[in-house]
């Protein structure tokens, strides 16, 4: 068996990924240096390269890592609730604690948008990929609540979608560089006021 593939060699990609989120947090992806890692976590350069073969896989690495535990935080616990506007605002409310969470260390998908968004290549790729996914699952959540009747049959699932998302992005602003202690208390009226236009029954909001 490759060595890399060994539980040993797992445990240890698994370290050196959890130490590369941590340092993309605070620097960014560009900012990820297998020298840097190597010394935070007592390896040589050399033994950090073998598990990845090159920078750009150590970023693509450390992306589609994020995006497991964003599903893991956020998507699938929402997945425990009916379909409609009961699933639909319990991955708007996961989706609110994660920002939340994250004011300090930053969110990867709103850094990497800012770091790559006119630098193509396979780690923008990787990025776009890992967003649509992510807009995928929310549009779906919001064709689910039109076919259970909790919205209306009418209802603009790409603007809802469009609105809900730049309402996330102004949270993460506000919250993240204004420090308003605000930010999540308007979120969730904005994600109430977005919902209610279309909704077939009054919002309670917990």
């Amino acid at each position: 068996m490759d060595p890399l593939h060994r539980p040993k060699g797992r445990q240890t990609r698994a370290s050196i990924l959890d130490a590369a989120l941590g340092l993309a947090a605070h620097v960014g992806l560009e900012g990820l240096s297998i020298g840097v890692l190597a010394e935070i976590l007592g390896m040589s350069k050399s033994g950090v390269f073998a598990h990845f073969g090159s920078r750009e896989a150590l970023q693509i690495a450390v992306i589609q890592t994020y995006h497991q535990r964003f599903e893991a935080e956020v998507f699938r616990p929402a997945m425990q609730h009916p379909r409609g506007l009961p699933r639909l605002m319990a991955l708007l409310d996961h989706w609110v604690a994660r920002v939340s969470v994250e004011v300090d260390a930053g969110c990867l998908y709103i850094s990497g948008a800012v770091e790559f968004d006119d630098r193509p290549g396979a780690v923008r790729e990787a990025l776009v990929d890992m967003v649509r996914a992510w807009h995928a699952a929310m549009r779906k959540a919001l064709e689910l609540a039109c076919e259970a009747g909790d919205l209306r049959p009418d209802t603009d699932v790409d603007q809802v979608l469009f609105e809900l998302h730049g309402l996330i992005l102004a949270l993460h602003h506000d919250a993240r560089f204004l420090r308003s202690s605000h930010a999540v208390e308007r979120a969730r009226s904005g994600f109430k006021h977005v919902l209610q236009r279309y909704a077939t029954q009054t919002l309670v909001w917990a």
